[in-house]
Order: structure tokens, then C-alpha cells, then sequence
């Protein structure tokens, strides 16, 4: 059987886009629409500050949560590292770019860290963990830079994030924490030891006097270093013997700790357990009044969000989470539902509890941080997942078609989810600029003007193929241009040819940072196998690959499909774990988009290796200048 040749377009760019560099960090940031970030609610007031104390009735059951009272930013008290001057504010602690980062594939550089953390200023998040100084230069650079931006960026309100650094309980690392943070207006230094028996015992190999000598010298180090806002944890606190946590507890309070995080590390204890073992604390440790009780929930039973809206009931005043949920293992308590949680129920069963969160960038956030990671949202997941709001049985619809309220607790507008389109525009590829601009406000998306010519172009070369394009359409293409590593090859033209006998080729031609041309041709067992072997003739990064997946966006032959891909260098960088001290070797993913399967997988995995090169600081002006290869 003859093969069949195909010619895989790229994108149709006009001449006059050649010079545009779509990935400068300046521009590569997503905005959010700025007339969301102040949307005015009613100002809820409590008159005592007893926890389960409210002032306004308990007797609304059936109202929407967009509909009830939401006191936001305008009532977030000023910041005091051991003390909240109102008991029923709750401070949101996110550890994404930290505890995140662990999650196997979820790699991100200097700059996709910096973008993340500044979209998490927008959410209002009190306090940012921006990473593990100690573990790399590059953790060390990205903190540093967080810190000096971020840190230092203070709204009109006065409010301006927490930038916090991770560090073991020993002098080099607690040192390493400030020299990256300390140039924030409030630099927080989180530091931490094994309290467990089984890991004293077996990780450590130390007593419980020595323990605590190391946790007391060292919360006292790091306040010595200037540092006026300490967090100590006691890791696997859940299953520690609680007198011995008391104990340890009350040593770091008198060494000068402001807030004491409570970790159930391995995701061990059920919501009764940890709301008492919060009480326990908050009874039995000598001068905790003086500090800020903490929560830190893994998800390894599915617990999370319940262990610590639980906690937060027992009187824990910071909630540590992350976007998505992700992290080590089964992940984190999910910001979005623990947010979400007390902004729907706080007023009713949970005494008034609330945050200085602004929910409508939940969404958007959420979209960053899983194309940023390469780690899609389960579509079941709880407030950001595809199918959140989604009604399919017919009773459900009948009920929604009368009144939302019937089967949603919360309005996807409230998370910043534009469900549908209210102005009634298609868009096709008649449409223009403008149209699409306001679509993608919509849509919430703001974009320089270099990022919508680009993604205008990449939307009519869609449009000429399909009838209509989408609201997941665009995502899937904004996503594909905005939500990308630095530039140090870009896919320029891609040509394979395959059928059912002999060996599938492809043609690739890659186009460096400083535009210079490269083209491979190689032979594989597939198009994209081909296509692959063409791509590491060209960039000589041998690497490894251990995912693969694609899926479509929407329904029909003529969907957007998007890749996604995982590799490893086999060279790759190295970083140390912050729990286990273990060096471990970091793997890189990437997302493609496009209505040609292989293209998209091909941009996937130039993405891929894309973020890894810049995490080794490799420069494509290095490379030789080869303008055909082709593969034996």
C-alpha cells in the first residue's frame, strides 16, 4: 500500500508578526478582567469574639452562596504575624509553587513561578510559600525573585502578600530561607523536624530531648537573622504523641515561633481526630494564645478539605492549601474548595468564618496553574472541574431551567466561569478583532496586544476549518500561546508521511531564539515516533519519555486536540527533596494544542523540552547552525 504524504501546517503569521516574542515575562502573565477585583458585598460585622458567636441568623438554608454575604477584602485585618485582630478571619496560606511543585511532572521555571505568584497576589492569598530556597539555585533564584516583586507589590489597600520560604531545622537552610525572602515588605521564614516516633526513630535516628533542643535552637536562629514572622511545623504531627507535641510546641513559642502549622503529613487522620487534635493543642500548650494555629492536610485518604475546614472550626486561623489540590502524593487541601466551603457555609454553620480571597479569580488561577504544571483537572473536580456545572439528567436541567438554585449551591460567576455566552456573538471566521477581544473578556482573559494579534491569528486559522469555534476552543489556543515556557525552539513546519506498511517519516523544521532555521528528517514506527526522532536530531537533549496523552476539547472530527507530554532528561537536573533530604531528579511536561494530532503532539513535546533546556540555562545560540539531518 502506498504511503501517504501529508503537509501539517503550523500557524499562518503575517510577516509583520516575525519579530513579536510572545513569551517575554512581562507579557506572558494572564490578567484578570480588573473591573472584577472590586465587586462590592455587604460588610458582614460580628459584635463578640466567640467562635461560633454570629450576628446575623442562622436560618437561610436555601439561598445560593453568590447571593449570600461575603465581607471579602474590605473587612482583612491588618497583618500581625502572631495575632488576627478579628477571630473570625482565616488566613490563607499557599504553598502551589512549594508543596505543589512536588508533585511528579509539575517542574515550573523561575518565570512560570513568578506568573503563578502574582496571579496569586490577585487572589488575595495571605501568605505565599514560593518554594524551598535550600533545594536548588533555581528554587533559591525564583523565591528571591517572588520576594523582590510580589513582596513588594502593595495595592491600594495596603494588603501585600507574606512571602514565605521552607527550610529543615538547621542553620544552612534557615539561612538560605532568608537571604531569599528577606527583601519582602513581610518575609516569613516556615521551618521544620520530625515529631512522629516512627520517623524520630527510623528518618532522623534522634530522641525526643534532641528534638526539641534543635526545634528550640533553630526557631531561635532564625529570629536572630532578623525575621520577626516564624512558622514552625512538627511534620506527621497526626500521628505524634501529644504530650510530646505539647511539649515541643511550647519550647518554639518561648524561642519566638509566630504561627505553629499542625501537618497531617501522610493524610492519616479523619476530620473528628484532627478537629480535636486542634483543640488538644489549643488547650494544653503553654502560651499558645500568643501564636497563630495552623492547618496542613494531605489528601491520601481524600480527607483534606474536610480535616481542614475541621480544623478551622477547632480554632486553626490559617489554612495551608493549594490551587487544584496538587502536591505530594494524593495532594493538598484544594484552595478552591476550602475557600469556597467557608464562603458558602462560613456564615451558617461556621460562626462567621471567612477570608480576604477575591473567589472570581479562583477560575483563572486554577486554568494557570494546570497548564503551567501540565497536570489536567479531573473533570469531577469539586468547584474548577469541566464538569462542576454541568447538568445532564433531565430532571436536573428541568429544575435548573426554573431556578438555578435548585441544583447549585454556587454560581460558576462566583469563581469567575463565564458559563455561557450572554451577548449571543458566534464566532467564525468572519469574525474580527474585536469580536474576539470581547469574547475573551468574557471569558476573562486579558491579553497584551501582542498576545491577541497572535492568538487572533491562530483563531482564524481555526475558524477557515470549523464552523464554529468555541468557548473551549479558545482556551485551548490562549492556553497554547500565553501558558509557555521561555522560547528556545520553536516549531516552525512539520511534514510526515505514513500508512499501514514500512516506516512513517517525518520533516521537521525548528526555529531558534535568535530565528535562525534548523531541519531534521528522521523515520520511526509512527508519525509522531518520526516526528520525535526529528526534534532530538535538532536540539541533541536526549531525554526520556514517560507520558503521553491527548484528548479533545470538543466534540466532532474537527476538534482542537491537546497533548500532553512528560520527559526526563537523561542528564536531568537535579533537586533535593524538602521532607525526605533525598536527591531526586525533576521531570518536565508540556501542552500542545492544534486541530492536527501531530502537530499538537509535537508542540507538546517541544514545550517539554523547551521548560527543561531553560531550567539547565541552555541557550540554543550554542548549537550549530545544521540545516539537514537526517536520521539512520
Amino acid at each position: 500500500m502506498a504511503a501517504v504524504c501529508t503537509h501539517h501546517q503550523v500557524l499562518p503569521t503575517p510577516a509583520s508578526m516575525s519579530s513579536i516574542n510572545i513569551s517575554k515575562s512581562s507579557q506572558a502573565q494572564l490578567l484578570f478582567r480588573s473591573h472584577l477585583l472590586n465587586q462590592n458585598k455587604p460588610t458582614f460585622l460580628t459584635s463578640t469574639p466567640h467562635l461560633h458567636t454570629t450576628s446575623k441568623p442562622q436560618s437561610k438554608p436555601h439561598i445560593l452562596c453568590s447571593q449570600s454575604t461575603n465581607p471579602k477584602a474590605a473587612r482583612r485585618p491588618d497583618y500581625i504575624p502572631n495575632r488576627i485582630s478579628d477571630p473570625n478571619y482565616v488566613r490563607i496560606f499557599d504553598t502551589t509553587l512549594r508543596d505543589g511543585e512536588q508533585s511528579p511532572g509539575a517542574s515550573l521555571t523561575s518565570k512560570e513561578k513568578l506568573d503563578i505568584a502574582r496571579q496569586l497576589a490577585k487572589l488575595g492569598v495571605d501568605i505565599i510559600e514560593a518554594g524551598f530556597p535550600a533545594a536548588s539555585n533555581d528554587d533559591f533564584e525564583a523565591v528571591k525573585m517572588i520576594a523582590k516583586e510580589v513582596g513588594n507589590s502593595v495595592d491600594k489597600d495596603g494588603y501585600v502578600p507574606v512571602i514565605c520560604g521552607l527550610s529543615r531545622c538547621n542553620k544552612k537552610d534557615i539561612k538560605r530561607a532568608w537571604d531569599a525572602v528577606e527583601c519582602a515588605k513581610r518575609p516569613r521564614i516556615h521551618t521544620f523536624i520530625a515529631t512522629s516516633a516512627i520517623h524520630m526513630e527510623h528518618k532522623l535516628r534522634k530522641t525526643k530531648e534532641q528534638v526539641v533542643e534543635i526545634a528550640r535552637d533553630m526557631v531561635s536562629y532564625a529570629r536572630s537573622l532578623g525575621c520577626d514572622d516564624v512558622e514552625f511545623s512538627p511534620e506527621d504531627a497526626g500521628r505524634s504523641d501529644r504530650e510530646f507535641l505539647y511539649q515541643i510546641l511550647g519550647e518554639v513559642i518561648k524561642a519566638g515561633a509566630t504561627t505553629l502549622n499542625i501537618p497531617d503529613t501522610v493524610g492519616y487522620n479523619v476530620p473528628s481526630e484532627y478537629s480535636q487534635l486542634i483543640s488538644d493543642i489549643k488547650s494544653n500548650t503553654p502560651g499558645i494564645e500568643n501564636v497563630i494555629i495552623s492547618t496542613h492536610c494531605q489528601n491520601d485518604l481524600g480527607l483534606s478539605t474536610a480535616n481542614t475546614i475541621a480544623g478551622a472550626s477547632a480554632g486553626a486561623r490559617q489554612l495551608e492549601v493549594t490551587i487544584n489540590g496538587i502536591g505530594e502524593r494524593a495532594g493538598n487541601a484544594s484552595l478552591e474548595e476550602v475557600v469556597m466551603t467557608l464562603d458558602c457555609r462560613g456564615d451558617h454553620v461556621l460562626g462567621g468564618l471567612y477570608t480576604g480571597i477575591n473567589a472570581r479569580h479562583i477560575y483563572i488561577t486554577s486554568k494557570m496553574v494546570e497548564e503551567y504544571t501540565g497536570l489536567h483537572v479531573q473533570p469531577h473536580k469539586a468547584i474548577v472541574g469541566a464538569n462542576a456545572f454541568a447538568h445532564e439528567s433531565g430532571i436536573h436541567q428541568d429544575g435548573m431551567l426554573k431556578h438555578k438554585g435548585t441544583y447549585e449551591i454556587i454560581s460558576p460567576e462566583d469563581i469567575g466561569y463565564e458559563r455561557s455566552n450572554e451577548a449571543g456573538i458566534v464566532l467564525g471566521k468572519l469574525s474580527g478583532r474585536h469580536a474576539l477581544k470581547k469574547r475573551l473578556e468574557e471569558l476573562g482573559y486579558e491579553l497584551a496586544n501582542d498576545q491577541l494579534e497572535t492568538i487572533f491569528w491562530r483563531f482564524k486559522a481555526v475558524a477557515d476549518q470549523k464552523k464554529r469555534v468555541t468557548d473551549a476552543d479558545l482556551r485551548a489556543l490562549v492556553s497554547d500561546e500565553v501558558f509557555q515556557p521561555e522560547v528556545v525552539w520553536k516549531l516552525h513546519d512539520l511534514q510526515v508521511t505514513c500508512g499501514t506498511l514500512g516506516l512513517s517519516t517525518a520533516t521537521v523544521k525548528l526555529i531558534d531564539a535568535d530565528g535562525r532555521e534548523h531541519v531534521a528528517c528522521a523515520v520511526g514506527t509512527g508519525p509522531v515516533d518520526s516526528a520525535y526522532k526529528a526534534v532530538d536530531l535538532i536540539v541533541k537533549e536526549p531525554v526520556i519519555l514517560l507520558e503521553y496523552s491527548m484528548n479533545a476539547v470538543t466534540e466532532g472530527i474537527d476538534a482542537i486536540a491537546t497533548t500532553r507530554v512528560l520527559i526526563r532528561g537523561e542528564n536531568s537536573n537535579i533537586t533535593t527533596h524538602a521532607f525526605t533530604g533525598e536527591t531526586v531528579q525533576r521531570t518536565f511536561s508540556g501542552i500542545g494544542a492544534g486541530m492536527d494530532i501531530v502537530v499538537s503532539s509535537v508542540k507538546a513535546y517541544v514545550g517539554a523540552l523547551n521548560k527543561m533546556l531553560g531550567f539547565k540555562g541552555s541557550s540554543p545560540t550554542k548549537v550549530p547552525v545544521e540545516r539537514t539531518r537526517v536520521s539512520a
